[in-house]
C-alpha cells in the first residue's frame, strides 16, 4: 500500500533540483507526493538560510505540523537544505516532535532516515560535509518528466567566502560536474521532450577553473547550444568577478542562450565591496555591463543589492544608487542586511539605525521599480516569442511561457501549443508579469 509525503521547498533553484532528488528517493521507497500535510504519512521541509531569520521562519513553519503529529504520533516530519545544514542537532533539541534533520550533502540517505523512523522510531541527524569525489559521484540521476523546461545542476558549493554569505558554510567548497556528463544529460532532456534548460551554480562563471583539462563556462555554453532540438538557454547564478570576455561574448554569438543575465552588483560603493570582499569594483562591474549591451543591444539584467551592510555611510548608499540608475536593471532583488551566523560581516559593528537603513531602502526602491516600469513597459504591443511552459495558473484555458528576458506571459491558447515557441502580442503589463495575445502568424 502506497504511503504519502508532502513537501515544501524553500529559497533557491538548487533547492528546487535537491527536491525533485527528494521526491525520487521517496518514491523508491514506495511513497507518492500530496498536496497537503494532512494527507501525509511523512512531512518534508527543504529549507533556505540565506535571507533574515531564516532559522526562525523554519521554526515557525514547523509549528504548524505539530497539532497535526499530535493527533496521529506516527506522522514522520522532517527537516532538510540550508537550516537544517546549520542547525543539525540543534533541531532536535528544540523540536521534539522533529524526527529527523539532513544536510545539503546528505539528500542520498533521506530512505536511511526515514527507514530508521518507521521502522525503529529512532529519530536522526545527518549533516557531515563530504569529500570532493564523493560528491561528484552523487550528482543525481534525472528521471523523466513531462516538461519542458528543466534546472541542470553543473556546479555546487562555492568558494568566494563572501562577508555575508552562508552559502559555502552550508553548501560546501566548489566543485564542478563533468561536462561530459552535463551534455549527456541535455541530451537526454531534449529526448524527452525538454526545450529550454537552465544551467545552475553558486557561481556558474568559475565552472571548471579548479579542474585541469576541463573546459570553461563560455566553451560548456558553447557545446551546450550545439544539441539539436533544445531551444534556449539560461544560466545562474553570474559572479561579476568571473565574468570573462569570452562569456560576455557568448550573449552576442550563441542563438539559443537567452537575452537576460542576473548579475548581483550588491553595493555600488567600493568601499563597501571591500569589506563584502567581492573581488571588484564599481567600475569593474559597470564595464562589464558596457560590454554586454555592446554585444547584446537586446539584453536586461537583473541583480541583487544589499542596502544597510555594516558601516554604509550616505555616500556608499549614493554610489549604489548611481550605478543603479546608469545600468536600468529590469528588476532587483533588494533586501536589508541581516547578520548570519558564522560569517565574517556578523562580527562587524554597525552603528545604523533601523529607521535609516529602511529610508534608504525606500528610496532604492523607488528608483528601481521606475527602472522596471520602463524596461517592462517597453513590451507594451509587441509581439514577443514566448516558449509555452504550461497551463498558466491565472484561469481555465490560459497558458504561460517566458519571453527572452525572463518575464512571464499569461495568454489564451489551446493546450496543444505547450512546447512550442509561440508570437504572443503584449497587450498589458504588470507588475510581475504580462498579459498577452496570440499574434496571427
Amino acid at each position: 500500500m502506497s504511503k504519502a509525503f508532502y513537501l515544501e521547498t524553500f529559497g533557491c533553484q538548487m533547492n528546487v533540483v535537491d527536491s525533485e532528488q527528494i521526491a525520487d528517493l521517496l518514491g523508491g521507497l514506495g511513497y507518492i507526493q500530496v498536496d497537503s500535510a494532512e494527507q501525509a504519512d511523512l512531512v518534508l521541509l527543504n529549507t533556505c538560510s540565506v535571507r533574515d531569520k531564516a532559522e526562525r521562519r523554519v521554526y515557525g513553519h514547523l509549528g504548524r505540523f505539530k497539532p497535526i503529529k499530535d493527533q496521529r504520533p506516527a506522522l514522520m516530519i522532517g527537516v532538510g537544505g540550508c537550516v537544517a545544514q546549520q542547525e543539525g542537532e540543534r533541531m532536535l533539541e528544540k523540536v521534539k516532535y522533529l524526527d529527523f534533520v539532513f544536510g545539503t550533502h546528505n539528500i542520498h540517505r533521506l530512505p536511511e532516515l526515514v527507514q530508521q523512523v518507521e521502522e525503529r522510531r529512532k529519530r536522526g541527524s545527518l549533516t557531515e560535509f563530504l569529500d570532493r569525489d564523493t560528491r561528484l559521484d552523487l550528482f543525481p540521476e534525472r528521471t523523466f518528466r513531462d516538461t519542458v523546461t528543466r534546472f541542470v545542476t553543473v556546479m555546487q558549493g562555492c568558494d568566494n567566502f563572501c562577508s555575508y554569505c552562508i552559502v559555502p558554510h552550508v553548501r560546501g567548497r566548489e566543485i564542478s560536474r563533468p561536462s561530459g556528463e552535463i551534455l549527456a544529460e541535455i541530451r537526454q532532456l531534449v529526448e524527452q521532450g525538454v526545450r529550454e534548460v537552465t544551467l545552475l551554480g553558486q557561481n556558474v562563471n568559475s565552472y571548471g577553473i579548479k579542474d585541469p583539462g576541463e573546459i570553461s563556462f563560455s566553451e560548456l555554453l558553447r557545446r551546450v547550444n550545439a544539441i539539436d532540438g533544445l531551444e534556449r538557454i539560461r544560466f545562474a547564478t553570474s559572479h561579476p568577478k568571473d565574468m570573462t570576455d569570452e562569456l560576455i561574448d557568448c550573449f552576442g554569438e550563441l542563438e539559443k542562450l537567452c537575452k537576460h543575465i542576473h548579475l548581483p552588483l550588491q553595493s555600488g560603493s567600493d568601499r563597501i565591496l571591500k569589506l563584502m570582499n567581492r573581488g571588484y569594483t564599481a567600475a569593474d562591474y559597470l564595464n562589464k555591463v558596457a560590454r554586454l549591451k555592446s554585444v547584446c543591444p537586446e539584453i536586461r539584467l537583473t541583480t541583487d543589492i544589499i542596502v544597510g551592510f555594516p558601516g554604509e555611510a550616505e555616500e556608499d548608499f549614493l554610489a549604489t544608487l548611481d550605478v543603479v540608475k546608469q545600468v536600468e536593471y529590469a528588476d532587483a532583488y533588494t533586501f536589508l542586511f541581516s547578520p548570519r551566523e558564522g560569517t565574517a560581516a556578523a562580527n562587524f559593528s554597525d552603528d545604523q539605525s533601523s529607521m535609516q537603513k529602511q529610508e534608504r531602502f525606500d528610496r532604492l526602491l523607488a528608483v528601481q521599480q521606475h527602472n522596471s516600469s520602463v524596461a517592462w513597459r517597453a513590451d507594451l504591443d509587441t509581439v514577443q516569442s514566448i516558449l509555452v511552459e504550461g497551463s498558466s495558473k491565472q484561469g481555465q484555458g490560459q497558458l504561460f511561457g517566458r519571453t527572452t528576458w525572463n518575464r512571464v506571459v499569461n495568454f489564451a491558447g489551446p493546450e496543444t501549443l505547450i512546447g512550442q515557441t509561440v508570437p504572443v502580442k503584449i497587450i498589458k503589463v504588470m507588475t510581475n508579469s504580462n498579459l498577452g495575445e496570440l499574434a496571427h502568424q
